[in-house]
């Protein structure tokens, strides 16, 4: 989207940046000036040092002053979604049991078996110690899983709940129900773009451009997007244009009626 409203310059993207890690420290190597997505939750406890959050709002603001502060760029608000871990039941169970929170599993997870990803067994702040301590009860059994294996596993019934993430594609074919967690075990992960000062003040178009797109990605159409790439096997870039055409970004985001 920034090509189209800045043709005579000249943009290239720096790929495989896997981690918030990298993207950070090509940031500070002045290898790339612009972050397609960050998440606060990552940031906060990663290149800021802070304690992790769970009020979004609090989250929000620290990532956007400590970003100010100590790396002279500007984090932007959220694009309208978040992926963190969240619990996920079929609609069926959902219904059944009339359950919609994570403290609803309470009454019935004597009986039920959970399927989570290996790695959160260990993690420190919203790990499984954390999950115990916060909600106070376990499920029957606990099985470590690869993450990817998870929400078929729930679908075919194999597992009667799972840990997965919000804006994973699956949610969506499967017709996952994920649960609010109501006691706010796993800290806020917004999705928001971040630009270096210097490019700002360069190129100070950047920023109404940008904020085109803040509040417009909700996580249910995130869910939809990954779908369409991961289980269509649709390009991303692809996916994305489309998005963008079908909502008339190139147009500057007004409603095309």
């Amino acid at each position: 989207m920034i090509q189209h409203y800045m043709p005579d310059q000249d943009i290239s993207t720096v790929n495989n940046l896997g981690s918030s890690i990298l993207i950070h420290q090509a940031f500070m190597y002045g290898n790339v000036n612009i972050s397609a997505v960050m998440y606060t939750g990552t940031s906060i406890t990663g290149e800021l040092g802070f304690e992790p959050e769970t009020d979004p709002d609090i989250a929000m603001a620290k990532v956007q002053q400590g970003y100010d502060e100590l790396f002279d760029a500007k984090w932007y608000d959220s694009y309208g979604f978040e992926n963190t871990y969240a619990f996920m039941i079929t609609e069926e169970t959902a219904q059944q049991y009339n359950i919609q929170t994570v403290s609803d599993l309470e009454a019935y997870a004597d009986t039920f078996d959970a399927g989570v990803d290996t790695s959160w067994l260990e993690r420190e702040g919203d790990g499984y110690n954390d999950f115990l301590r916060i909600y106070g009860f376990d499920f029957k059994n606990v099985m470590p899983m690869e993450i990817g294996l998870v929400y078929n596993a729930l679908s075919v019934g194999e597992m009667d709940v799972v840990l997965g993430y919000t804006t994973d594609g699956r949610v969506d074919s499967y017709n996952l129900v994920v649960l609010e967690d109501d006691r706010k075990l796993f800290p806020a992960y917004d999705a928001c773009p971040v630009v270096t000062h210097q490019a700002l003040a360069e190129h100070p178009e950047l920023d109404d451009i940008i904020n085109l797109m803040i509040g417009k990605i909700d996580t249910s159409t995130m869910q939809s997007l990954n779908r369409t790439s991961d289980e269509d096997l649709v390009e991303p870039h692809l996916v994305a244009q489309q998005f963008l055409e079908e909502n008339n970004y190139f147009a500057g985001g007004e409603d095309p009626s």
